[in-house]
Parts: structure tokens; sequence; C-alpha cells
């Protein structure tokens, strides 16, 4: 079973992999897909830095210590909808400040 962290747990943040640009549908804004057609449900940091248009250093920075992770030994998986509730809250946040 793979371990759950929260954000202020572990300083850690491994991973392999790019992400690419595909067609995302509008229910599901970061939906990547697998060759088969299957959603992703968790993607490396270097994947979801790319999903969302940053870059690794500033995802490690600004992002992973607001994120709960998956980790397994050395891999770090960042669950799709925790990334997706992560842009919902900073972006609510921010528009709280205005």
């Amino acid at each position: 079973m793979a371990e759950l962290v929260s954000p202020a747990a572990g300083a850690e943040h491994g991973g392999i992999g790019g992400a690419g640009e595909d067609q995302r549908p509008a229910s599901r804004p970061m939906a990547h897909r697998l060759p088969g057609g299957h959603p992703r449900l968790a993607l490396s940091p270097d994947e979801a830095a790319g999903a969302l248009g940053v870059s690794r250093d500033f995802l490690d920075e600004h992002v992973m210590p607001e994120l709960r992770v998956v980790r397994r030994g050395r891999r770090r998986l960042i669950p799709v909808r925790e990334l997706e509730r992560w842009l919902e809250v900073a972006g609510c946040r921010l528009l709280a400040q205005r």
C-alpha cells in the first residue's frame, strides 16, 4: 500500500518522466491519458510541473510544500486530483487578496 504524505512532511521530491501536450476535456483540465486512452491518476513531479506550466524548481519550491503526495521508496507520485485541488485553493486565495 502506498503512503500518503502530508504537505509538511518530507523534503525529497524525486521522479522521472516528461509532460507532453494533449487535448484535455473541460471537466478534467489536467487529465493526462495513457496510451490505451485511460486517464492517469498520478503524475511524476516533472510531469506535474509540465501540466501546471511551471519549472521543476518552481514546483519544488512553491507548490510541493502544499501538496499531499504518494511516496513509495524514492518515487514520488502526485495525484491529478491533488493538483486540481491546489489550483482551486491557490486561485481562490489570490482572488481573496485583491
